[in-house]
């Protein structure tokens, strides 16, 4: 169920009989064609424990469930919109960052200490995202917001890519995650207000970065 981008902060996807979807409560911009919008009361995909992990982790963000035949535009509060293409492989996003997605994927939550252990944690109070992180995983489409565009940056084990946590918008692949302290970093940039962080994501994958360091 691929997405067609209409600008930068809208996309319009095909629903056919037989195949469904998930989108953000409010992303629906406009339809044409036979399409139901219920809403998700089990959290996707992942069912019940999946629900249950996002309640817990704060990431229940609500979905609606899109059935049908017809054609449907998304977009919510003028926030670009990037298409993540996803071939087998895991992508790692926060909540409130998904707009829509392929309900082929299959959906669940990680604690993200479990990848950067104390660090882990650690990111999740300073960013002010969620110690768990939304996983969707198989083949399909999902469509993520962000401020201001997203790049997208390869990683790879002889190179690992440093990030500021409030640019980070999700990951993909086989990648660890680690916060560490940069004293200095934000006052050579002319952004100092005490002690700095940086996100390190080493493996082998894609980091997806906004141009922004401004929370949805």
């Amino acid at each position: 169920m691929p997405f067609r981008e209409v600008n930068s902060k809208m996309v319009e996807a095909t629903v056919v009989p037989g195949q469904r979807m998930f989108s953000q409560r409010g992303a629906m911009l406009a339809y044409r064609g036979e399409v139901s919008f219920t809403p998700n009361i089990t959290g996707g995909q992942g069912g019940v424990m999946s629900m249950i992990g996002r309640r817990v982790a704060g990431e229940s963000t609500p979905l609606m469930t899109v059935e049908g035949s017809g054609t449907v535009m998304f977009g919510h509060g003028g926030h670009h919109i990037q298409v993540v293409r996803l071939t087998g492989d895991t992508l790692y996003v926060e909540a409130d960052r998904l707009l829509a997605f392929d309900g082929a994927l299959q959906q669940g939550t990680m604690f993200m200490g479990s990848q950067g252990g104390v660090m882990g944690m650690v990111r999740g109070q300073v960013t002010g995202q969620g110690l768990f992180t939304t996983t969707l995983k198989g083949h399909g489409e999902v469509a993520v917001m962000a401020h201001g565009g997203v790049i997208e940056l390869p990683i790879t084990p002889a190179r690992p890519v440093h990030v500021d946590p409030q640019a980070y918008v999700a990951h993909s692949g086989d990648v660890r995650n680690k916060l560490s302290t940069a004293l200095g970093w934000r006052d050579m940039v002319g952004r100092g207000s005490g002690e700095a962080f940086q996100l390190e994501l080493s493996g082998s994958g894609t980091v997806y970065v906004q141009a922004s360091e401004e929370k949805l």
